[in-house]
């Protein structure tokens, strides 16, 4: 595929720059800091500074901060200057930061002040100098930015990385989706047919992590002209949000379902402007069917919801807030709790047991294809044939579609948790908990929670069954949290003289939920 500087995404940003220079484009809080014109400068700067230390196109540049104004103008030069983007969850673990800078092999990374002072610190290890690190919105990036030189937009074709995103490790380590300037572009082509429109002026509020949805959905909104407004905290406030509908009109913002929760349950919402909120997109999770009917009372006609995975970023289903308003007015349950349609170039479908196409109202694992899916797993040609197999990618989800092309998500055969948004794989967890010298069994699962959606449960067969659990609860959390990310840890242990298998031996999680859920 031919390169030109038209396939790379920070032409969003320049043409927008050329149509509504003097719009708002980033703010923090209530505060305007750049319109699209001081945008695009800053970042075709650092896009040139970026060049002159020496990265080349094709080379990683990661991000690990909580929000911050300057992620923005990060991830646009990154694309500039034809890197790849690789943005870190910021709630990690030392040593998962160190993994995914070492794996991806970045040679820059932006990072908040907590993070640079743990890499001071040596609490994620030492490099041999590849590394250099740069303290996001602080006086050496205010420097980058200030510089004389400017460059183009890099030539890339469609198929070139544009975003490596490091999934959870469902088989001990993470891998990095490898995310294309054509991915994202069918993606925010998606958003805009199928999810929310966006005119000049709206404004997208970021109280969800950059790093993840919140930062995916950048794109759409610069490419129509729109406001980044990273709330002062740097994350979710209930009473913050409330208070940023009164600076900014036609306000959307993307949101876990336990955040919408949150938002619904808050004081302060009976102040709120909500003819000032467009609407919430809501995913990452489950939402309950009671759930979404008590945010559809309290907001009115706001909510819509998506459905995508790591490998095909946001950009599996929709129902927009039309097809959601319209299901609570019929009081159909059962198109409530679905996940929408297929969007836009998307092609879905239900696998069987051998990969074939499965009838409506069958059960089987969410099949997709289309332009937004993944280009493949970096460096693990392995994982990337097994996902990818037979030109499907194979979601791990288990659903079922309606006569009308509404998928339900019945189960994730990975046995992924989400919680708080958040995403959590058993094994990780499992790994971390049998280095123990205390743990002879463990299995993890995930039980309901009124306010996350999911808290971790860890099941745990002691190796001295006569021990004091109490104690080896307390030795266990403390283990957690010196190895993995704080929200990773156990919420819950149930201690089991042995775990329930079959006949192979494979641990039955399905009786463990259910047990735990009791």
């Amino acid at each position: 595929m031919n390169a030109s500087p038209a396939h790379n995404l920070a032409t969003l940003l320049a043409r927008s720059a050329r149509m509504w220079p003097r719009l708002p484009a980033v703010a923090l809080g209530a505060t305007m800091l750049h319109d699209y014109a001081a945008l695009a400068a800053r970042t075709t700067r650092l896009a040139a500074a970026l060049r002159d230390v020496g990265v080349a196109p094709g080379d990683r540049v990661a991000i690990a901060s909580r929000n911050a104004p300057a992620y923005v103008e990060t991830l646009f030069a990154c694309w500039w200057a034809g890197l790849v983007a690789v943005p870190v969850n910021a709630k990690l673990h030392p040593a998962e930061l160190a993994y995914v800078l070492d794996d991806s092999g970045a040679r820059v990374l932006f990072a908040d002040d907590g993070w640079c002072e743990a890499i001071a610190g040596g609490a994620c290890g030492a490099w041999d100098g590849r590394l250099r690190v740069v303290a996001l919105g602080g006086r050496e990036h205010a420097a980058l930015c200030a510089g004389a030189r400017t460059c183009d937009v890099a030539a890339v074709s469609a198929d070139t990385p544009a975003w490596l995103f490091y999934t959870s490790g469902t088989t001990g380590r993470p891998k990095g989706v490898e995310i294309t300037h054509g991915n994202l572009l069918a993606m925010t082509q998606a958003f805009l047919a199928d999810v929310e429109t966006v005119a000049p002026g709206d404004a997208l509020l970021h109280p969800a992590p950059l790093s993840h949805g919140s930062g995916l959905y950048v794109l759409p909104h610069v490419a129509r002209g729109a406001v980044n407004v990273i709330p002062e905290s740097g994350g979710f406030e209930a009473a913050e949000i409330v208070a940023l509908l009164d600076a900014w009109d036609r306000a959307l913002f993307f949101a876990a379902p336990t955040m919408v929760k949150r938002l619904v349950a808050a004081p302060a919402l009976a102040e709120a402007r909500l003819d000032r909120l467009k609407c919430i997109v809501y995913g990452g999770g489950p939402m309950y069917v009671e759930d979404c009917k008590a945010a559809f009372a309290a907001l009115g006609p706001k909510l819509a919801q998506i459905y995508g995975q790591g490998e095909s970023p946001m950009t599996i289903t929709a129902m927009d807030r039309a097809l959601l308003a319209d299901a609570i007015a019929r009081g159909d349950d059962a198109r409530i709790g679905s996940v929408g349609v297929a969007q836009l170039g998307v092609e879905l479908r239900i696998g069987g047991a051998a990969d074939e196409p499965l009838a409506p109202g069958t059960i089987g694992e969410v099949q997709v294809r289309g332009p937004a899916v993944m280009r493949g797993y970096w460096r693990n040609p392995d994982a990337t044939a097994a996902t990818l197999a037979r030109g499907w990618l194979h979601t791990g989800d288990v659903g079922v579609l309606d006569a009308d092309g509404f998928l339900t998500l019945k189960d994730r055969s990975k046995d992924l948790i989400i919680s708080g948004g958040s995403n959590v794989y058993p094994r990780e967890v499992e790994e971390a908990l049998l280095t123990h010298a205390g743990v002879a069994e463990v299995a993890v699962v995930g039980r309901r929670h009124a306010e996350w959606g999911e808290e971790v449960v860890a099941c745990v067969v002691a190796r001295d069954p006569s021990c004091d659990t109490a104690a080896l609860e307390r030795a266990l959390d403390a283990h957690c949290l010196a190895s993995i990310a704080r929200f990773k840890r156990p919420k819950a242990y149930v201690f089991l003289r042995e775990l329930p298998k079959n006949e192979t031996g494979k641990v039955l999680k399905t009786a463990l939920r259910a047990r735990v859920a009791a």
